[in-house]
């Protein structure tokens, strides 16, 4: 087209170039102009009033436009002296379909940034034929072999055009057999923890077993794979020398055979660390390095150790810091010496703090969780304790902050954040032999309009009691490191004793004010006004109505890492209820709470996590105790394998001063893309009206828990161990919103 549109305009321009000789244009017009502004054209164009255009300016200039890519055609003509540029411009890819591969949203953008192609992008037919190449290259790449293509375009306008991909996938090859020759000091098994391409074994279509698929885009960087296993493990001569494929497209069946060289198995006999004492000691840096004197070297340590040097190096204001290394072996003896050099550079600032992707979310509610501002010095601790605030308030799927470079001595800090769903429907139920069905729902959202607030609403419902409640938290007033929480509610409960029945009618509010006391540690208190009547059907003279008056102090700690899945750190909370400020009821009520996390990829090379959670209630009354004041054990949050409320007052029993519950998990990665992990616990509870041993269960099982775009949903297979006669056990429960 733009060979025979130039072609074009040379004719054109042969037979007026008279014209263009002679004449001076007073003026240049651009029509049909939408992908580049007039001042621009302009600019192109070079036009200058009483000036000769010559044949040559102008043939130039039309070439420059052609170089966009956005003309189909570009007539030059002349009017009153006017030189006229008459632009027909490409159409717009206003809409792209994709049918027979790939639905998901976010593996479509994907897809179309590797093949090529956007909305907004301008229609050509070569640009449709190379985005069709490379998507049946992509095909390929993935083991779907003779794939077919087809392409409709579907014309909306003059200018826009509607794209849709018609897939026929090809049948798949699958891998039979995978010779690693040479190999001898690892297993094979080894091998498949971390190679994508693995043979195909019996029972492929079980949850869990290989299907054998080849993927020949991975299968070079399954040759670095196989490579990074053996320097984890020691071998410094490690070489994979060929990795290739035979296919039969016959059966669609191929065999894959590796070239391995293992060489000697390497032990570290020193470690050195050459850096300027006046930046920091070398002592702190020996202490906590993993790479060990005597130990197998493994490569995956020496780049987390690396990570900690600038860590330590960083945390000075030497952001731009260098840490080099040399490993010096010693054939004869397979030992090697790891050296690290540090390069410091200058002390860091920060220049500017730039936020995107907040498309909900306010800047300030996000700036207030980052710890660096324009005009700090870099510190590295600060940067990450910045990453893992944002992660803790639970407003965002994905956070991620990066540095650029902008001087020697100055930095901008880019936080992108993907904003996940806030709002949560929680759902509950279950059946008693005394309240019957049982209705538990909450909706929630800790981020509405944006603005860090959390807003909630809760119903518990049965025929023996119904509770409303309404909730409003501010975590920081005015962006300061004070809190603010107010709530209402009303509770009805009906109590069935031996000889009457007992309504009890409850309405009350909380308002709390608090203070951030450093990033992790948080102080404050509660008061709290209640108004109960306790009404009795065959004893009108017991008939009550008192007041509940309190103050609760609190103090939270919380330095984990993530919202919904930490992998790291401990959420610490105590609580004293003190009644008796002004009301009818004294007593002192305290709750304590401590969940610890360690993910264990460090050591066991998987993303295996350990949770650890205890919970400590007591109560200590003077005169009456209202029956609200009651702790029960059993269910998802306190003992599984018992169902909710298994452990507490029955009828008119007194109420339970004393609870302790634990639990220890080991959590494992299930459906990483689906956020969806399993694990297995146990649970240990002891309840008594006055003391802990009055009653000990403990109860074992598995779990999935599953981060839904509603909310975490969680799936407990429970089994009590030590249960006695009369007690209400559960084998399955579930749970929408709550964690552990």
């Amino acid at each position: 087209m733009y060979k025979k549109s130039v072609f074009i305009f040379l004719l054109w321009f042969l037979i007026l170039s008279p014209i263009f000789a002679k004449s001076l244009f007073k003026d240049i017009k651009f029509k049909g102009l939408s992908q580049i502004s007039q001042t621009v054209a302009y600019e192109i164009s070079n036009f200058k009033k009483d000036e000769l255009y010559s044949e040559e300016q102008i043939n130039n200039t039309l070439k420059k436009f052609y170089d966009f890519g956005y003309f189909k055609d570009i007539v030059v003509s002349v009017e009153n002296n006017i030189l006229i540029f008459d632009f027909i411009e490409k159409p717009f890819i206003v809409n792209i379909e994709m049918s027979g591969y790939k639905t998901r949203k976010e593996d479509l953008e994907e897809l179309y940034d590797e093949i090529g192609i956007h909305k907004g992008n301008m229609y050509s037919t070569s640009k449709i034929k190379k985005v069709k190449k490379r998507l049946l290259l992509k095909l390929e790449q993935e083991g779907y072999i003779n794939s077919v293509v087809e392409v409709e375009v579907k014309h909306i306008s003059t200018n826009s055009v509607a794209i849709k991909f018609l897939v026929n996938k090809g049948k798949e090859v699958i891998i039979r057999k995978i010779n690693y020759n040479g190999a001898k000091q690892l297993d094979i098994d080894d091998f498949e923890d971390v190679m994508i391409n693995k043979q195909k074994e019996s029972f492929s279509w079980w949850f869990g077993r290989n299907d054998g698929v080849i993927d020949f885009e991975q299968l070079e960087y399954d040759k670095f794979r196989i490579k990074q296993l053996y320097l984890e493990n020691g071998f410094l001569d490690i070489r994979v020398k060929n990795l290739f494929s035979t296919v039969d497209f016959n059966t669609n069946s191929a065999n894959i055979n590796i070239s391995i060289y293992e060489g000697a198995q390497y032990k570290i006999n020193n470690i050195i660390v050459h850096i300027d004492n006046n930046i920091t000691k070398t002592d702190k840096i020996y202490k906590h390095i993993k790479l060990k004197k005597e130990k197998i070297f493994n490569v995956d340590k020496l780049r987390k150790d690396i990570e900690y040097i600038k860590t330590v190096v960083a945390d000075d204001g030497f952001a731009f810091a260098e840490v080099k290394y040399d490993i010096k072996k010693d054939t004869k003896n397979n030992t090697a010496d790891v050296v690290y050099n540090v390069i410091s550079k200058d002390k860091v600032y920060i220049n500017d703090v730039i936020i995107s992707g907040n498309n909900r979310t306010l800047d300030r509610v996000i700036r207030r969780n980052i710890y660096l501002a324009p005009g700090d010095l870099y510190n590295l601790t600060d940067f990450k304790d910045s990453q893992n605030a944002l992660n803790r308030t639970g407003f965002f799927e994905t956070v991620k902050i990066e540095r650029q470079k902008v001087s020697e001595n100055k930095m901008n800090l880019l936080v992108t954040v993907s904003e996940a769903p806030t709002g949560n429907l929680i759902l509950g139920g279950g059946y008693g032999s005394y309240d019957g069905f049982m209705i538990n729902a909450s909706v929630n959202d800790k981020n509405i309009f944006g603005s860090g607030l959390d807003l909630g609403f809760a119903i518990d419902w049965s025929k023996k009691q119904t509770n409303y409640n309404i909730s409003l938290n501010n975590p920081a007033i005015n962006d300061s490191k004070y809190s603010g929480s107010f709530s209402a509610h009303k509770k009805d409960r009906e109590i069935t004793y031996t000889n009457y029945k007992l309504k009890t009618k409850s309405t009350g509010v909380s308002v709390g004010i608090g203070k951030s006391l450093t990033r992790h540690l948080h102080t404050g208190a509660r008061y709290s006004y209640d108004k109960i009547s306790d009404t009795y059907d065959t004893k009108p003279q017991d008939n009550k109505e008192y007041v509940i008056s309190s103050i609760t102090p609190y103090i939270n700690f919380n330095n984990t890492d993530n919202y919904f899945i930490p992998r790291s750190g401990m959420i610490a909370s105590t609580s004293l209820e003190i009644a008796g400020i002004g009301g009818d009821v004294n007593y002192l009520k305290s709750s304590t709470v401590y969940k610890y996390f360690k993910g264990l990829e460090d050591y066991w090379d998987f993303d295996a996590i350990i949770r650890y959670r205890a919970i400590l209630r007591m109560l200590k009354s003077s005169g009456y105790a209202p029956q609200s004041n009651t702790f029960y054990l059993g269910g998802v949050n306190s003992l599984r394998g018992y169902k909710s409320y298994a452990f507490g007052p029955k009828t008119d029993e007194e109420p339970y001063e004393r609870m302790f519950a634990n639990s220890i998990e080991f959590n494992f990665p299930l459906i990483p893309s689906a956020k969806m992990r399993w694990g297995v616990f146990y649970d240990y509870g002891m309840i008594g009206q006055t003391s802990f041993t009055q009653i000990k269960r403990s109860g074992t099982g598995a779990l999935i828990e599953w981060i839904s775009p509603v909310g975490p949903i969680l799936f407990v297979f429970s089994h009590a161990i030590n249960d006695k006669e009369g007690d209400a056990t559960s084998n399955f429960e579930f749970s929408l919103g709550s964690r552990f």
